[in-house]
């Protein structure tokens, strides 16, 4: 008997869970799901309006901004220029102009405040 998963949540460990929740909440758009305190020195946040969601750890034991070159977090959105020059409005770290690497697929990337690369699309 074959056993289905879920994908439910991927997590980040950030530097300053204030700032991160700005960034995924005010500029990507995520709405905020729940925030607790996980210990003395620890807090957690969950965002995301879809299936899966993305969870923010604040550790103060645990230095938050490791993360590799060769990952991303990739959302969609209905216009492709309209966020664009939203992300440059904010003033939000552009890593990449407009990307379309088939006729049917067009995307660009920005850097959150830990240093985690972001994928914007149109698909």
């Amino acid at each position: 008997r074959k056993i289905i998963m879920k994908f439910c949540w991927s997590t980040l460990y950030v530097k300053d869970l204030d700032e991160s929740i700005q960034f995924y909440e005010g500029v990507i758009g995520l709405p905020l799901v729940r925030r607790f305190n996980a210990g003395e020195q620890t807090e957690i946040a969950f965002l995301g309006g879809g299936e899966t969601q993305v969870e923010l750890i604040q550790d103060a034991g645990r230095p938050g901004g490791n993360v590799g070159a060769d990952i991303s977090w990739g959302f969609a959105v209905d216009s492709l220029e309209q966020a664009f020059e939203s992300m440059k409005e904010k003033d939000i770290k552009l890593l990449s102009d407009i990307i379309q690497p088939n006729p049917h697929s067009r995307f660009f990337f920005v850097e959150d405040p830990n240093g985690f690369k972001v994928q914007i699309a149109q698909i």
